[in-house]
């Protein structure tokens, strides 16, 4: 499996099998999505020290501003005529819709960013 596919199937960024996430969360129930502590394949802890998912924060908030600069710009290439009340409700109910993925994206990509994945760990002679 590619590490691309890999990272969108949420697999664990260590051995690519292992699923990051136990539940994908619900926004109508308002119940988050649950992250496992270590991989359920490889035993590899995920949270590698107390903060380390402060990083994926500021991705999350990244990914939001560009939806929502996305569904703006969609917004009026379709010349939808929506007030300022109307474009912002439109925003911040996609904003909405995709809390949870971005959530789930922004965490497992900083793994990826700042992990090796099993067996790429560099040779010394």
């Amino acid at each position: 499996m590619s590490r691309f596919t890999a990272l969108r199937k949420g697999k664990c960024p260590k051995c690519e099998t292992g699923k990051v996430f136990i539940t994908n969360g619900n926004i109508l129930k308002l119940k988050g999505p649950i992250m496992h502590e270590n991989c359920p394949h490889c035993n590899y802890k995920f949270e590698r020290e107390p903060g380390y998912f402060y990083g994926a924060m500021f991705m999350s908030y990244g990914i939001t501003m560009a939806e929502a600069l996305v569904t703006f710009i969609i917004i009026q290439i379709f010349n939808l005529n929506l007030s300022v009340d109307g474009t912002m409700g439109v925003i911040v109910a996609v904003i909405l819709i995709l809390i949870f993925p971005n959530y789930k994206f922004s965490r497992i990509l900083w793994m990826y960013i700042f992990t090796r994945k099993e067996g790429n760990e560099p040779t010394t002679k």
